[in-house]
């Protein structure tokens, strides 16, 4: 059985947050383990990246969970540094899956958010993306909070490391100007997954889809569409067309799909280095001079 910091292992942990006996574990890439419980059901054990990871994921997955529109691993026990949750069985994509997927990513985007920026209830204010911190501060106008809360921290983190020198921040920020005018029609805030690149779409063996790994906050629905747009995911044109179907989207939404790119673009930016900053900055100068 692995040993983690503080001498307890996943199996441990598994034993102690759900109170069940453990009779078998096995180890996955990312912190993730699979224990199964004595008699019971085999479980996913996670350990955090950082202070309040945890905490801001369960509210995330408790927050989407009470949407009823995409489903999400149950929480089956957490404290401060690990999480134990209901592990998914995946089975291939599939187009059909993909359509009611849309349908029901719509349905969570208009279960809304108190504001743009509003945590999930019992989440943190300083939570993640990923392994990069990410605060969730309230604001009622999207472009000015978007660019505020968004764009400008990971711009500025990414000038310090290096990895964007100032001239080509600048681009960035004429962009960040100019989201009042570029931004569309006014939405609603809606309730985002936050990091909905396609590994934390899970396509279960039952033929549903499961999110996992949420960023969750309140934020603007296009938003979404556009990280899995950015890293692809199957039947993507499926996925839209069921979420048309249900919430049409603002006209223009395929030509703004850059601008709410840039977030995770400089997200990993900061994380994974100069190829992410060629893309931000290629996808800023198409907004810059429009």
């Amino acid at each position: 059985m692995a040993v983690v910091d503080g001498g307890e292992g996943p199996g441990a942990v598994a034993a102690r947050l759900t109170g069940r006996p453990v009779s078998g574990e096995r180890a996955r890439s990312g912190g993730l383990a699979e224990v199964t419980l004595a008699g019971g059901p085999t479980v996913m054990v996670k350990r955090g990246d950082g202070p309040g990871a945890v905490r801001a994921e369960v509210a995330g997955l408790r927050w989407l969970a009470a949407a009823r529109a995409v489903p999400v691993p149950e929480v089956l026990g957490h404290d401060e540094r690990w999480m134990v949750t209901e592990l998914i069985r995946t089975g291939r994509p599939d187009a059909g899956a993909a359509t009611r997927f849309g349908r029901a990513l719509a349905a969570l985007h208009a279960a809304g958010a108190p504001a743009f920026g509003a945590a999930p209830p019992g989440g943190p204010r300083d939570a993640w993306i990923g392994r990069a911190p990410m605060r969730d501060e309230p604001g009622t106008d999207w472009p000015h909070w978007y660019a505020e809360h968004r764009v400008l921290p990971y711009l500025r983190e990414a000038v310090d490391r290096g990895t964007l020198l100032p001239g080509e921040a600048a681009v960035i920020e004429r962009v960040c100007e100019r989201l009042p005018e570029l931004a569309g029609p006014p939405e609603p805030p809606a309730r985002l997954h936050g990091d909905l690149w396609s590994g934390n779409v899970l396509w279960g063996a039952d033929g549903g889809v499961r999110l996992i790994d949420p960023a969750a906050h309140g934020g603007h629905r296009e938003t979404d569409l556009a990280m899995l747009h950015l890293f692809g995911c199957p039947y993507l044109d499926r996925i839209v067309a069921g979420y048309q179907e249900t919430a049409p989207l603002a006209d223009g939404w395929e030509e703004r799909i850059g601008l709410h790119q840039l977030f995770p673009l400089l997200v990993h930016t900061v994380l994974f280095g100069r190829s992410y900053a060629e893309q931000a900055l290629a996808t800023s100068r198409n907004f810059a001079d429009m």
